[in-house]
């Protein structure tokens, strides 16, 4: 694994400690992802805060909603072990049917998806850049006005957001989400699940 391919800078950390202050990284797993390997099979690297990210929380939910996917398929995975392959799929296909250029004018081989939610938003990276440190946030909100939005800051930096700032949740996302923010390893998920546990809360399942 190279420097340029697994380093996190200074920057980067700071931005996880941020959001570490507004979701705890009580339930999060280092991944302990092969970055190199993730590259030859993407053909690039990854935003360092994204790496991060895996390094702290793990692929998992958000506050319940958002779902953050693995880089590569984890067929033992909980819930969606798929990927970011198939949302990017997804999201692209999405984008033709909304309209393609006259929607959003881009070629859609720059959309890859990070992240889903509950109301069936994607995030995604738009990734023009040759720098993936700045890649924008590409929202395609379900039920959000515009249905395409382009944040100029990356992954961490719009979770934080997210889970902060009122009138940029609703701008966002389709769904409310809870006060109370928690993160949940898909690992934790499972655990709870294979308890009888509701994966999200760890508590008894309500009938």
């Amino acid at each position: 694994m190279t420097e340029t391919t697994a380093a996190v800078t200074v920057g980067e950390s700071s931005q996880v400690a941020a959001l570490a202050k507004v979701l705890p990284t009580t339930h999060g797993v280092d991944e302990r992802i092969d970055w190199s390997a993730v590259e030859e099979i993407w053909g690039t690297r990854f935003p360092a805060d994204y790496v991060a990210f895996m390094e702290a929380y793990g692929a998992g939910s958000v506050s319940r909603d958002v779902g953050i996917l693995l880089p590569v398929p984890r067929s033992d995975a909980y819930s969606d072990g798929s990927g970011l392959r198939q949302e990017t799929a997804n999201a692209r296909s999405t984008w033709e049917m909304l309209g393609g250029r006259a929607a959003l004018d881009v070629n859609p081989d720059f959309i890859v998806a990070w992240g889903v939610t509950s109301g069936a938003d994607i995030y995604c990276w738009l990734t023009t850049a040759d720098d993936p440190d700045r890649w924008p946030v590409l929202v395609y909100g379900r039920h959000t006005n515009p249905t395409f939005q382009v944040h100029p800051f990356g992954m961490v930096e719009f979770l934080r957001r997210l889970l902060t700032d009122d009138e940029f949740q609703e701008e966002t996302i389709s769904v409310v989400l809870p006060k109370e923010h928690s993160f949940v390893n898909w690992r934790e998920q499972k655990r709870r699940l294979e308890a009888g546990l509701n994966p999200t809360t760890g508590e008894p399942w309500n009938y």
